[in-house]
């Protein structure tokens, strides 16, 4: 596997460590917040500010990274954010320092982001973007299976012992830290700009980016818009019988589906082309939600969410390889650090406007509308023409 790099083995092992410590926490954080006094709503609020934190700055931080010309530095600060932000939510319990901790870690995920996803790129060939996404996100995904399993083995034996969790997730974090050391810049800029960034200056990146580009994005942001989050998906799966347990066990076997499968179909991908994968995992993502609109038994719901696996598996990291080979090669962590952000606030439209609906018409009609709107997006990427060449600048 020559196309998978030094670079591409340490971002992935580091996104393998911090994901378990992410994840790791996952289960559990509903739960501790109100056992330390937070309500639902407050809940709700935290995660809103935490979200669009890492939302908006996605975009600046990847521009200012092309800018620079520098990936490593916003990688190791982006992953040192979200390490030490673990222990500060379990030393106080002071509401707003909760918010602080938690608004740390997105900010960290969108100091990082498009830097990380820059380098993927640069590491890979128009011909391999597929595959080196793909080996990322399978390696990322694997942290999301190991994390809630260490959990529910670390509570098995000392239940309701919520805050030492947040001391062990720290240990993965600070490996994931050391780990990114090893990282170097290439072709580093001799006299990079200097130029002054203000924040929201990434979004002139949609004015002056290719036309492909904003074709392909706005098919993205409209699926968002209607892919809540998938606590919605467990939520069904608690309403139609299942114990926590159970649910829990999903969500892992979700994530080892998605681990298994994103790398094989990267390599498929690069074969047979990014769309037509994409298009695909549009398909089994309707077909999900047309299934989770009825309630029925515990191995229907392991077969959805084996598809829900395969979905992820098709679209997630063929997304950015997407759009990473029909963009600029010096503005990849721009394009792709302004997808990233518009993403994040469509999915916080997405899980208030889902929750509307769900509220108002109930389950049926939220999952309904999603799988049907997901066939309108299907139609409109099939009038997407595969891009005919990928502009020289663009290559690696």
């Amino acid at each position: 596997m020559k196309y998978i790099t030094r670079a591409v083995w340490v971002l992935s092992v580091v996104s393998l460590l911090t994901d378990t410590a992410s994840e790791m926490l996952y289960p559990i954080m509903p739960i501790y917040l109100k056992t330390i006094g937070f309500s639902v709503v407050l809940i709700g609020i935290l995660e809103g500010i935490a979200e669009a934190t890492a939302g908006i700055s996605k975009g600046y931080f990847g521009k200012l990274s092309d800018l620079s010309g520098r990936r490593v530095p916003f990688v190791q600060i982006g992953y040192a954010f979200s390490t030490i932000s673990k222990p500060m939510m379990a030393v106080f319990t002071f509401p707003l320092w909760i918010f602080f901790a938690r608004t740390i870690d997105r900010f960290g995920k969108g100091i990082r982001t498009g830097a990380r996803d820059a380098i993927l790129s640069d590491e890979a060939t128009p011909e391999t973007k597929a595959k080196v996404f793909g080996f990322h996100r399978s390696m990322d995904t694997l942290g999301a299976v190991i994390g809630p399993i260490l959990a529910l083995l670390y509570l098995y034996f000392y239940p309701e012992d919520y805050k030492t969790l947040f001391y062990i997730a720290f240990i993965p974090g600070l490996l994931a830290v050391l780990s990114s050391l090893y990282l170097k810049d290439k072709n580093v800029k001799e006299h990079a700009q200097k130029v002054k960034t203000p924040f929201f200056s990434f979004l002139h990146y949609w004015k002056v980016s290719p036309t492909a580009y904003r074709k392909v994005v706005i098919g993205l942001l409209v699926f968002t818009l209607f892919n809540s989050s998938d606590i919605f998906l467990l939520l069904q799966a608690k309403q139609a019988g299942l114990d926590d347990t159970w649910v829990i066990g999903v969500y892992i076997f979700y994530n080892l589906i998605y681990a298994l499968f994103a790398f094989p179909i990267g390599i498929l991908a690069d074969k047979v082309g990014l769309k037509k994968i994409f298009i695909i995992g549009l398909g089994i993502f309707s077909i999900v939600y047309f299934g989770m609109s009825v309630n029925t038994n515990l191995y229907f719901f392991f077969g959805l969410f084996f598809l829900y696996g395969i979905y992820a598996s098709a679209t997630e990291g063929i997304s950015k390889a997407w759009i990473s080979n029909i963009t600029d090669k010096k503005d990849t962590a721009t394009a792709i650090g302004t997808f990233s952000g518009l993403q994040s606030i469509c999915t916080m439209l997405a899980s208030t406007l889902t929750g509307l609906i769900w509220f108002q018409f109930g389950a049926t009609t939220a999952f309904l509308m999603t799988a049907t709107v997901t066939l309108f997006v299907i139609l409109y990427f099939l009038t997407i023409p595969k891009p005919s060449t990928i502009p020289d600048n663009s290559k690696s």
